[in-house]
């Protein structure tokens, strides 16, 4: 027998409009929790929905699942408050600025592009001074606006 606010998945899928699937993956990532009953059927938390809303959210702004849940470990595993979703929502906003900008600074310097090989070197914008970026790690990074030349 099921408790008051105690959910399926599917009744969590179908009321987060989310596959099943995804709530899976949210929990193998640790945004969201389960438990399971004597029967071994997963359970929710109804809280749980709030989550998923503010995980949708956050991804659907282009938010990382990883700063996603840096943020929400944050919280404890309860229904999250107005008061912490301000605070969430002001720490994103904040984050999400920084990435217009530097979106639109790409943007702006990209007329002159004329592809990577790169014949353009010396004028680039967008190129990786002293190779920087190796620090990174293997495969493509992008310089931070500010740090180019």
């Amino acid at each position: 027998m099921k408790n008051v606010g105690e959910m399926t998945v599917g009744e969590v899928a179908k009321r987060a409009g989310v596959a099943v699937s995804t709530l899976h993956f949210y929990e193998t990532k640790g945004l969201i929790t389960s438990w399971r009953n004597a029967g071994n059927q997963r359970r929710y938390d109804r809280s749980v929905l709030r989550r998923v809303s503010i995980i949708r959210v956050a991804q659907q702004a282009g938010l990382p699942l990883s700063e996603i849940k840096a943020h929400l470990d944050t919280l404890p595993n309860k229904a999250i408050s107005i008061a912490e979703w301000r605070e969430l929502s002001r720490e994103w906003r904040d984050m999400l600025t920084e990435r217009i900008d530097n979106l639109t600074k790409l943007r702006d310097q990209m007329d002159g592009c004329i592809g990577c090989g790169c014949l353009s070197l010396r004028d680039c914008p967008l190129r990786n001074p002293d190779d920087i970026l190796a620090k990174e790690g293997a495969g493509p990074h992008f310089l931070p606006i500010d740090d180019q030349l």
